[in-house]
């Protein structure tokens, strides 16, 4: 199998927005997704692992909801 394959999907490079914004991007990594946080108010999620951008997303949401993150705005 292909580093970049996982059962019959391609996994390929993708922006990761949220809010309609550019936060990031996400790199095939074994069978999972390497995110690489190109915004601070994500850069806690830098270089986490994750099944699939879906998952990328739900985190991102989760982090800004908590009370340590900073508003996407201010970023």
């Amino acid at each position: 199998m292909d580093d970049h394959e996982v059962g019959a999907k391609t996994m390929q490079r993708q922006v990761i927005e949220f809010g309609g914004l550019p936060v990031g991007i996400a790199v095939p990594d074994g069978e999972k997704l390497r995110f690489i946080a190109v915004k601070f108010h994500v850069i806690a999620l830098d270089d986490r692992r994750f099944a699939s951008a879906g998952e990328i997303r739900m985190a991102i949401r989760h982090h800004l909801q908590s009370a340590e993150a900073r508003p996407l705005e201010a970023a």
